[in-house]
């Protein structure tokens, strides 16, 4: 195999771990911004509603659609870029 057919592999290795270094990035923000909140609550109001539930929860909803998103198996996203490439290709509208 020739440097020019790898070259489109290697961008595509690179841009996953790239994605794949940003949700690593956005579980450790997650964890350590939730847990300030947490000591936040249990140093001043332990005795109120625990107020950091809605941003572990709500938080952690974006956080599992973007863990999904990157760790998904890309199969099914080249079977779909093929039929769009088809559907083009026979001049079909959406």
């Amino acid at each position: 195999m020739n440097a020019s057919s790898q070259d489109p592999v290697r961008a595509r290795a690179i841009q996953q771990l790239n994605r794949k270094r940003g949700v690593q990035a956005h579980v450790l923000i997650y964890l350590l911004a939730n847990l300030i909140q947490v000591i936040v609550w249990w140093a001043y109001t332990p005795d109120q509603f625990f107020w950091p539930l809605w941003s572990i929860l709500g938080w952690g909803i974006g956080l599992v659609f973007h863990i999904w998103a990157i760790y998904s198996s890309s199969s099914l996203d080249e079977d779909r870029i093929e039929q769009e490439i088809n559907r083009i290709q026979r001049g079909r509208p959406s």
